[in-house]
C-alpha cells in the first residue's frame, strides 16, 4: 500500500503486492539513469525565500533522486496553502511541470473506498463485524480461504490473510497487459488461486486484494457502480474538482498532468508509462488526483465532514505492523488509514500510493497541518528515494 509518512527516520514502503500496495516494486539498490540533471523550480504559489525546507527538498528530489519531477501542496499551522513544483513534466520536451498537476494516486484509492463502507455502516446497511459471507455468498473459497470467516473489518484493516493479487500480475502489468482490461472478479480468482496467508484476525499483512472485495461489496449493498458511489458520495461531496475515477477502457489522464516512468530494471533508464488501462487496480488503486485535492480530501476525511463520530473512530482505531513487514518505526494500520509518528510530535494519518509511474505521499494532522508530495517514478531511480519523500513530508508537516 503505500502508506503513511514517517518519523524521524525514513519509512521504507512496502513494495508492490508485497509490501507496499497499489505499490509496485520493491526499491532498488542502484540509481536509474535519468539522463543527467534535471532543473528544479518552484510552484507560483510558493515561499522562495531562504528557510524554505519544503522547496530544498523538492530540488533534491529531483537533483539527487533523480525523479524527472515532483509535486507538493501544503497547508501550515498558519491555515496557508503553498504549492511546489520542480524538475520536467516530460523528459524529451523538457515542459513545465504543471502545478498541483493530475498524478495517478494508487493506493490512496483505498481510503476512498473504506470511506464508502463506513458511511454505508453508518447507515445501518453494513456491520463492520459481519462476514464477507453475508454481502458477497459464495465468492471468497480457496486454500485456507473462506468467506464464512472473514470479517468486513479484516478486509479493512488488511488481518483478513487473503493473498495480495498484485504480487502475481505485476511485471505483466507493466508490460504486456499494461493496455489489458481487467475485471474485479478476476483480479479476485488471481488471489484465490494461492494458499492464505494466515487465517482471519491472526496477524497484519497488506493486500490489495482486501479493497477489491470491499468494492464489490459496496457495489453489492448499494447495487450502484463503485464508480458512481465514490464520485456522489466523496468527490462531490467535498468539491473535489480535479479528482476522478477512471472509465472503463479510459488509459491517459485528463486534465495537466507530469507524465509519469518506470525502469523496467534496476540500473535502466526511465521509460514513459503514463498512459496504461489503470483496472488492475479499481477499488484498490485506480483513481486520478492532484496534491491538493488530496490534502482536502484526508482533512476532510479526519476533520469529521464525510463519516459520523463513530465510524471515524472505527476507522482510526489501529493495529501493529510486524516489525519485519517493512514500514517504519511505530506505523499501525486502520481501516483505510495508516497512522505515523511525526519527528516533531503527534501523528500524520493518510495512507500513501503507489502505481506505474507516480508515487504519491499524503498525511495531515488532527490540527489542520496538511501535506502532499508527488513523484514521477516509481520505482523510484535511487535507493533512497522514496525515504527522502516520506522525510520531506515529515518536515512539511513539522516546519514552523
Amino acid at each position: 500500500m503505500s502508506d503513511r509518512s514517517q518519523s524521524s527516520q525514513p519509512v521504507r514502503r512496502p513494495s508492490s503486492g508485497r509490501r507496499r500496495g497499489i505499490a509496485l516494486v520493491a526499491v532498488v539498490a542502484a540509481a536509474l539513469a535519468v539522463g543527467g540533471t534535471l532543473p528544479a523550480s518552484a510552484g507560483p504559489q510558493q515561499s522562495h525565500g531562504p528557510r524554505d525546507v519544503v522547496r530544498t527538498g523538492m530540488e533534491r528530489l529531483v537533483s539527487d533522486d533523480g525523479f524527472p519531477a515532483a509535486l507538493a501542496a501544503t497547508v501550515g499551522r498558519d491555515g496557508r496553502s503553498r504549492d511546489y513544483t520542480a524538475g520536467v513534466a516530460d523528459l524529451s520536451t523538457k515542459a513545465k511541470v504543471p502545478v498541483d498537476g493530475q498524478v495517478r494516486a494508487g493506493s490512496n484509492t483505498k481510503s476512498f473506498t473504506a470511506t464508502v463502507v463506513l458511511q454505508l455502516v453508518g447507515e445501518g446497511k453494513v456491520k463492520l463485524g459481519a462476514r464477507v459471507e453475508k454481502y458477497l455468498p459464495g465468492l471468497l473459497r480457496g486454500d485456507g480461504i473462506d468467506g464464512r470467516d472473514i470479517t468486513v473489518r479484516q478486509l479493512l484493516q488488511h488481518t483478513s490473510g487473503l493473498p495480495n493479487y498484485t504480487d502475481f500480475i505485476l511485471e505483466d502489468v507493466f508490460d504486456k497487459d499494461r493496455h489489458t482490461y481487467r475485471q474485479p472478479r478476476e483480479l479476485i480468482d488471481i488471489a484465490l488461486e494461492h494458499k492464505a496467508n494466515f487465517a482471519p484476525g491472526a496477524s497484519v499483512a497488506y493486500s490489495n486484494t482486501n479493497y477489491i472485495v470491499a468494492g464489490l461489496l459496496i457495489e453489492k449493498v448499494t447495487g450502484r457502480p463503485l464508480a458512481e458511489q465514490t464520485t456522489e458520495r466523496i468527490i462531490d461531496r467535498i468539491g473535489l474538482r480535479h479528482t476522478y475515477f477512471p472509465g472503463v477502457g479510459e488509459e491517459g489522464i485528463r486534465e495537466a498532468h507530469p507524465r509519469g516512468y518506470h525502469a523496467p530494471k534496476p540500473g535502466a533508464p526511465l521509460d514513459e508509462i503514463t498512459e496504461l488501462d489503470p483496472s488492475w487496480g479499481w477499488a484498490a488503486g485506480q483513481l486520478i488526483s492532484t496534491p491538493s485535492d488530496l490534502n482536502r480530501f484526508f482533512s476532510a476525511l479526519i476533520g469529521g465532514e464525510l463519516l459520523k463520530p463513530a465510524q471515524l473512530a472505527q476507522m482510526r482505531s489501529t493495529v501493529k505492523v510486524p516489525a519485519d513487514a517493512g514500514y517504519g518505526p511505530g506505523v499501525r494500520f486502520g481501516l483505510g488509514l495508516t497512522s505515523t509518528p511525526l519527528s516533531c510530535g503527534g501523528l500524520v494519518w493518510g495512507h500513501g500510493g503507489d502505481t506505474p509511474g507516480y508515487h504519491t505521499s499524503p498525511g495531515v494532522t488532527d490540527d489542520g497541518r496538511a501535506a502532499t508530495i508527488a513523484v514521477t517514478a516509481d520505482l523510484p531511480p535511487t535507493a533512497k528515494g522514496f525515504a527522502n519523500v516520506d522525510k520531506l513530508l515529515d518536515t512539511a508537516l513539522c516546519r514552523k
